[in-house]
Protein backbone atom coordinates (compact mmCIF):
# COMPACT_ATOMS: atom_id res chain seq x y z
CA UNK A 1 0.00 0.00 0.00
CA UNK A 2 1.10 3.48 -0.56
CA UNK A 3 0.71 6.48 1.61
CA UNK A 4 1.39 9.98 1.35
CA UNK A 5 1.48 12.93 3.76
CA UNK A 6 -1.98 14.72 3.74
CA UNK A 7 -1.52 17.77 2.27
CA UNK A 8 1.62 20.01 4.32
CA UNK A 9 1.31 18.10 7.23
CA UNK A 10 3.27 15.03 8.41
CA UNK A 11 0.26 12.88 8.56
CA UNK A 12 0.71 9.60 6.26
CA UNK A 13 -2.33 8.28 4.73
CA UNK A 14 -2.69 5.95 2.52
CA UNK A 15 -3.61 6.58 -1.15
CA UNK A 16 -7.11 4.28 -1.15
CA UNK A 17 -9.59 6.01 1.61
CA UNK A 18 -11.85 3.56 2.83
CA UNK A 19 -15.26 5.41 2.07
CA UNK A 20 -17.98 3.87 4.68
CA UNK A 21 -21.42 5.99 3.34
CA UNK A 22 -23.22 2.00 2.20
CA UNK A 23 -22.20 0.76 5.37
CA UNK A 24 -25.15 -0.21 7.39
CA UNK A 25 -27.39 0.37 4.08
CA UNK A 26 -25.87 -1.36 1.01
CA UNK A 27 -23.41 -3.42 2.82
CA UNK A 28 -24.48 -5.13 6.07
CA UNK A 29 -23.12 -4.93 9.45
CA UNK A 30 -21.55 -8.27 9.07
CA UNK A 31 -19.62 -7.15 5.70
CA UNK A 32 -18.89 -3.70 6.98
CA UNK A 33 -16.69 -5.26 9.28
CA UNK A 34 -14.82 -7.62 7.23
CA UNK A 35 -14.02 -4.91 4.62
CA UNK A 36 -12.67 -3.17 7.40
CA UNK A 37 -10.78 -5.72 8.90
CA UNK A 38 -9.75 -6.67 5.05
CA UNK A 39 -8.72 -2.91 4.59
CA UNK A 40 -6.32 -2.75 7.69
CA UNK A 41 -5.00 -5.87 7.09
CA UNK A 42 -4.02 -4.15 3.46
CA UNK A 43 -2.62 -0.99 5.39
CA UNK A 44 -5.31 0.90 4.44
CA UNK A 45 -5.22 3.09 7.28
CA UNK A 46 -6.81 6.10 5.78
CA UNK A 47 -11.23 5.87 6.86
CA UNK A 48 -13.65 8.40 5.89
CA UNK A 49 -17.47 8.48 7.19
CA UNK A 50 -19.83 11.40 7.90
CA UNK A 51 -22.34 12.47 10.87
CA UNK A 52 -24.96 11.23 8.37
CA UNK A 53 -24.47 8.77 6.91
CA UNK A 54 -26.95 5.94 7.21
CA UNK A 55 -29.94 8.23 7.01
CA UNK A 56 -31.91 5.84 4.82
CA UNK A 57 -32.40 3.99 8.30
CA UNK A 58 -31.39 6.83 10.44
CA UNK A 59 -28.69 9.58 10.31
CA UNK A 60 -25.45 8.66 12.72
CA UNK A 61 -26.39 4.59 11.86
CA UNK A 62 -22.78 4.31 9.76
CA UNK A 63 -20.55 6.24 12.93
CA UNK A 64 -22.21 3.79 15.12
CA UNK A 65 -21.27 0.99 13.02
CA UNK A 66 -17.50 2.27 13.10
CA UNK A 67 -17.63 2.77 16.44
CA UNK A 68 -18.79 -1.07 17.04
CA UNK A 69 -16.11 -2.06 15.73
CA UNK A 70 -13.42 -0.29 17.23
CA UNK A 71 -14.45 -1.40 20.12
CA UNK A 72 -13.37 -4.80 19.36
CA UNK A 73 -10.24 -4.13 19.98
CA UNK A 74 -6.81 -5.05 18.40
CA UNK A 75 -5.36 -1.63 18.16
CA UNK A 76 -7.92 -0.97 15.53
CA UNK A 77 -8.67 3.13 16.65
CA UNK A 78 -4.98 3.67 16.92
CA UNK A 79 -3.68 1.91 13.65
CA UNK A 80 -7.14 4.00 11.66
CA UNK A 81 -7.06 7.79 10.60
CA UNK A 82 -10.28 8.56 10.94
CA UNK A 83 -12.54 11.24 9.11
CA UNK A 84 -15.66 12.29 9.62
CA UNK A 85 -18.03 15.18 8.15
CA UNK A 86 -19.91 17.95 9.33
CA UNK A 87 -22.71 20.30 8.33
CA UNK A 88 -25.41 18.25 6.51
CA UNK A 89 -29.19 17.84 8.76
CA UNK A 90 -29.03 15.61 11.35
CA UNK A 91 -33.09 16.44 12.20
CA UNK A 92 -35.54 19.48 11.14
CA UNK A 93 -34.76 22.13 13.91
CA UNK A 94 -33.32 25.25 12.68
CA UNK A 95 -29.84 24.86 14.66
CA UNK A 96 -28.82 21.37 13.64
CA UNK A 97 -26.77 21.86 10.54
CA UNK A 98 -24.76 24.16 8.80
CA UNK A 99 -21.35 25.28 10.23
CA UNK A 100 -22.43 27.80 13.33
CA UNK A 101 -20.11 27.20 15.79
CA UNK A 102 -22.67 26.34 17.85
CA UNK A 103 -23.19 22.85 15.67
CA UNK A 104 -19.59 22.11 14.87
CA UNK A 105 -18.61 21.64 18.59
CA UNK A 106 -22.27 19.86 19.33
CA UNK A 107 -21.73 17.26 16.06
CA UNK A 108 -18.80 16.74 17.03
CA UNK A 109 -19.42 15.39 20.36
CA UNK A 110 -22.22 13.76 19.07
CA UNK A 111 -19.70 11.88 16.46
CA UNK A 112 -17.02 11.08 19.69
CA UNK A 113 -19.68 9.13 21.38
CA UNK A 114 -20.94 7.43 18.02
CA UNK A 115 -17.92 6.49 17.00
CA UNK A 116 -16.84 5.68 20.56
CA UNK A 117 -13.51 7.19 20.37
CA UNK A 118 -11.60 10.03 22.25
CA UNK A 119 -10.46 12.04 19.18
CA UNK A 120 -10.97 12.70 15.77
CA UNK A 121 -7.85 12.44 13.39
CA UNK A 122 -9.78 14.83 10.45
CA UNK A 123 -12.61 16.90 11.49
CA UNK A 124 -14.30 18.10 7.90
CA UNK A 125 -16.67 20.56 6.62
CA UNK A 126 -18.76 18.45 4.00
CA UNK A 127 -20.31 22.16 2.41
CA UNK A 128 -19.15 25.49 2.86
CA UNK A 129 -21.76 27.28 4.70
CA UNK A 130 -22.02 30.72 2.97
CA UNK A 131 -24.00 32.11 6.23
CA UNK A 132 -21.02 31.12 8.42
CA UNK A 133 -18.36 33.76 8.92
CA UNK A 134 -14.90 31.94 8.76
CA UNK A 135 -13.92 33.73 12.44
CA UNK A 136 -16.60 31.64 13.68
CA UNK A 137 -16.31 28.25 11.69
CA UNK A 138 -12.35 28.77 12.84
CA UNK A 139 -13.03 29.77 16.17
CA UNK A 140 -15.25 26.63 16.60
CA UNK A 141 -12.14 24.65 15.13
CA UNK A 142 -9.37 26.02 17.32
CA UNK A 143 -11.68 25.39 20.56
CA UNK A 144 -12.28 21.74 19.37
CA UNK A 145 -8.50 21.42 18.42
CA UNK A 146 -7.05 22.58 21.77
CA UNK A 147 -9.41 20.61 23.64
CA UNK A 148 -7.90 17.11 21.75
CA UNK A 149 -11.23 16.55 20.23
CA UNK A 150 -9.52 17.32 16.48
CA UNK A 151 -6.31 17.02 15.10
CA UNK A 152 -6.51 18.42 11.42
CA UNK A 153 -9.77 20.16 9.65
CA UNK A 154 -10.65 18.93 6.16
CA UNK A 155 -13.49 20.39 3.81
CA UNK A 156 -15.52 18.54 1.06
CA UNK A 157 -17.22 19.76 -1.72
CA UNK A 158 -15.64 23.41 -1.57
CA UNK A 159 -14.84 25.50 -4.43
CA UNK A 160 -11.17 27.15 -5.78
CA UNK A 161 -12.49 30.79 -3.84
CA UNK A 162 -13.48 28.80 -0.52
CA UNK A 163 -10.07 27.34 0.07
CA UNK A 164 -8.50 30.35 -0.39
CA UNK A 165 -11.18 32.21 1.48
CA UNK A 166 -10.68 30.00 4.40
CA UNK A 167 -7.03 30.12 4.47
CA UNK A 168 -6.41 33.37 4.36
CA UNK A 169 -8.78 33.71 7.20
CA UNK A 170 -6.77 30.66 9.23
CA UNK A 171 -3.33 32.72 8.46
CA UNK A 172 -4.72 35.92 9.86
CA UNK A 173 -5.32 33.57 13.10
CA UNK A 174 -2.57 32.30 13.05
CA UNK A 175 -4.61 28.81 12.80
CA UNK A 176 -3.14 25.87 10.76
CA UNK A 177 -6.92 25.65 9.04
CA UNK A 178 -7.41 23.36 6.20
CA UNK A 179 -5.25 20.33 5.28
CA UNK A 180 -7.23 18.33 3.38
CA UNK A 181 -10.37 18.63 0.31
CA UNK A 182 -12.52 15.74 -1.06
CA UNK A 183 -14.38 16.68 -4.19
CA UNK A 184 -16.08 14.64 -6.63
CA UNK A 185 -13.35 14.24 -10.00
CA UNK A 186 -13.45 11.77 -12.72
CA UNK A 187 -12.70 11.77 -16.05
CA UNK A 188 -15.97 13.14 -16.96
CA UNK A 189 -16.46 15.26 -14.14
CA UNK A 190 -13.09 17.53 -13.79
CA UNK A 191 -14.07 21.14 -13.38
CA UNK A 192 -11.62 20.80 -10.74
CA UNK A 193 -8.85 21.07 -12.49
CA UNK A 194 -9.81 24.67 -13.58
CA UNK A 195 -9.90 26.45 -9.82
CA UNK A 196 -10.04 24.23 -6.63
CA UNK A 197 -6.87 21.51 -7.45
CA UNK A 198 -4.85 24.72 -7.98
CA UNK A 199 -5.83 26.51 -5.10
CA UNK A 200 -4.94 23.43 -3.26
CA UNK A 201 -1.44 22.72 -4.69
CA UNK A 202 -0.82 27.08 -3.88
CA UNK A 203 -1.95 26.35 -0.51
CA UNK A 204 -0.86 23.12 0.68
CA UNK A 205 -4.05 21.30 0.70
CA UNK A 206 -4.50 17.73 -0.07
CA UNK A 207 -6.91 16.58 -2.35
CA UNK A 208 -9.07 13.21 -2.28
CA UNK A 209 -11.13 12.29 -5.19
CA UNK A 210 -14.44 10.52 -4.61
CA UNK A 211 -16.80 9.33 -6.73
CA UNK A 212 -13.42 7.84 -9.22
CA UNK A 213 -15.98 5.98 -10.79
CA UNK A 214 -19.24 8.30 -11.39
CA UNK A 215 -21.18 6.35 -9.32
CA UNK A 216 -19.93 3.09 -11.53
CA UNK A 217 -20.50 4.79 -15.03
CA UNK A 218 -16.85 4.41 -15.65
CA UNK A 219 -16.76 0.82 -14.49
CA UNK A 220 -17.84 -1.00 -17.54
CA UNK A 221 -21.30 0.38 -17.22
CA UNK A 222 -22.69 -0.66 -20.40
CA UNK A 223 -21.65 -4.15 -20.23
CA UNK A 224 -23.19 -4.47 -16.71
CA UNK A 225 -26.28 -3.28 -17.62
CA UNK A 226 -26.06 -5.29 -21.45
CA UNK A 227 -25.50 -8.56 -19.52
CA UNK A 228 -28.11 -7.40 -16.36
CA UNK A 229 -25.62 -7.14 -13.38
CA UNK A 230 -25.30 -3.37 -13.12
CA UNK A 231 -25.82 -2.13 -9.38
CA UNK A 232 -24.67 1.26 -9.12
CA UNK A 233 -24.89 1.70 -12.66
CA UNK A 234 -28.55 1.93 -12.87
CA UNK A 235 -29.42 4.24 -10.51
CA UNK A 236 -28.38 7.77 -9.16
CA UNK A 237 -25.49 10.36 -10.44
CA UNK A 238 -24.27 6.83 -13.19
CA UNK A 239 -27.70 6.19 -14.62
CA UNK A 240 -28.54 10.48 -15.40
CA UNK A 241 -25.25 10.87 -17.13
CA UNK A 242 -25.13 7.93 -19.75
CA UNK A 243 -26.81 9.37 -21.15
CA UNK A 244 -25.01 12.35 -22.07
CA UNK A 245 -21.48 10.50 -21.93
CA UNK A 246 -22.75 7.07 -23.56
CA UNK A 247 -20.48 7.22 -27.13
CA UNK A 248 -17.69 8.24 -24.92
CA UNK A 249 -18.45 5.44 -22.64
CA UNK A 250 -18.41 2.80 -25.66
CA UNK A 251 -15.45 4.01 -27.08
CA UNK A 252 -14.30 3.68 -23.99
CA UNK A 253 -15.03 0.04 -22.78
CA UNK A 254 -13.71 -0.85 -26.55
CA UNK A 255 -10.46 0.57 -25.90
CA UNK A 256 -9.78 -0.77 -22.37
CA UNK A 257 -11.31 -4.62 -23.78
CA UNK A 258 -8.62 -3.92 -26.31
CA UNK A 259 -5.69 -3.40 -23.94
CA UNK A 260 -7.12 -6.14 -21.89
CA UNK A 261 -7.52 -3.54 -19.31
CA UNK A 262 -10.63 -3.18 -16.84
CA UNK A 263 -12.07 -0.02 -17.23
CA UNK A 264 -12.96 0.75 -13.40
CA UNK A 265 -9.03 0.45 -12.70
CA UNK A 266 -8.25 2.25 -15.25
CA UNK A 267 -10.86 4.94 -14.38
CA UNK A 268 -9.13 5.00 -10.88
CA UNK A 269 -5.55 4.68 -12.21
CA UNK A 270 -5.98 7.70 -14.51
CA UNK A 271 -7.29 9.69 -10.79
CA UNK A 272 -4.17 8.71 -9.19
CA UNK A 273 -2.05 10.24 -11.61
CA UNK A 274 -3.37 13.41 -12.02
CA UNK A 275 -1.81 16.45 -10.72
CA UNK A 276 -2.24 17.56 -7.09
CA UNK A 277 -4.69 14.01 -6.46
CA UNK A 278 -3.44 12.44 -3.16
CA UNK A 279 -5.18 9.53 -3.37
CA UNK A 280 -8.85 8.59 -4.01
CA UNK A 281 -12.40 7.62 -1.77
CA UNK A 282 -13.16 3.75 -2.82
CA UNK A 283 -16.66 2.04 -1.39
CA UNK A 284 -15.93 -1.50 -2.25
CA UNK A 285 -18.86 -3.82 -1.80
CA UNK A 286 -16.89 -6.41 -1.90
CA UNK A 287 -12.96 -7.93 -1.88
CA UNK A 288 -12.85 -8.29 -5.07
CA UNK A 289 -13.37 -4.31 -5.32
CA UNK A 290 -10.35 -3.92 -2.94
CA UNK A 291 -8.47 -5.98 -5.09
CA UNK A 292 -8.65 -3.78 -8.47
CA UNK A 293 -8.58 -0.86 -6.39
CA UNK A 294 -4.93 -1.75 -5.70
CA UNK A 295 -4.71 -2.77 -8.97
CA UNK A 296 -5.22 0.33 -9.67
CA UNK A 297 -2.91 2.23 -7.28
CA UNK A 298 -0.38 -0.13 -9.30
CA UNK A 299 -1.55 0.45 -12.82
CA UNK A 300 0.96 3.03 -15.09
CA UNK A 301 -0.78 4.63 -18.12
CA UNK A 302 0.90 4.99 -20.71
CA UNK A 303 1.07 8.38 -22.58
CA UNK A 304 -0.45 6.64 -25.88
CA UNK A 305 -3.44 6.17 -23.11
CA UNK A 306 -3.81 9.49 -21.53
CA UNK A 307 -3.77 10.98 -24.61
CA UNK A 308 -6.74 9.15 -25.80
CA UNK A 309 -8.77 9.81 -22.26
CA UNK A 310 -8.13 13.37 -22.57
CA UNK A 311 -9.45 13.14 -26.60
CA UNK A 312 -12.64 10.97 -25.23
CA UNK A 313 -12.98 13.04 -22.33
CA UNK A 314 -12.01 16.23 -22.76
CA UNK A 315 -10.62 18.83 -19.81
CA UNK A 316 -12.42 22.21 -19.69
CA UNK A 317 -9.58 24.51 -20.99
CA UNK A 318 -9.59 22.66 -24.29
CA UNK A 319 -13.50 22.95 -24.78
CA UNK A 320 -15.19 20.51 -22.71
CA UNK A 321 -18.49 21.46 -21.27
CA UNK A 322 -19.10 21.25 -17.88
CA UNK A 323 -20.54 18.50 -16.51
CA UNK A 324 -22.29 17.87 -12.69
CA UNK A 325 -23.32 14.61 -14.44
CA UNK A 326 -27.02 15.18 -14.39
CA UNK A 327 -27.07 16.63 -10.63
CA UNK A 328 -29.56 18.84 -9.83
CA UNK A 329 -29.77 22.41 -8.32
CA UNK A 330 -29.21 21.93 -4.53
CA UNK A 331 -28.36 25.25 -3.99
CA UNK A 332 -25.18 25.08 -2.36
CA UNK A 333 -26.48 22.37 -0.29
CA UNK A 334 -24.66 18.81 -1.32
CA UNK A 335 -28.13 16.36 -1.86
CA UNK A 336 -28.39 13.30 0.93
CA UNK A 337 -25.29 10.74 0.15
CA UNK A 338 -22.61 13.69 -0.25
Amino acid sequence: MQHSRLGRTALKVSRLCLGTLNFGVRTSKEDAFRLMDEALDRRINFFDTADHYGWQVYRGLTEELIGEWFAGGGGRREKVVLGTKVFSPMSDWPNDGGLSARHIVAACEDSLRRLRTDWIDLYQMHHVDRSAPWEEVWGAMETLVQQGKIRYVGSSNFGGWHLAAAQEAAHDRRFLGLVSEQCVYNLVTRHVEVDLIPAALAYGIGVFAWSPLHGGLLGGALRKLGDGTAVKTAQGRAKVALDAHRRAIALYEDDCADLRLDPAEVAMAWVLSQPGVTGIVIGPRTMEHLDGAERALALALDDDLLARLDTLFPPLDTGGAPDTGGAPDTGGVPPEGR
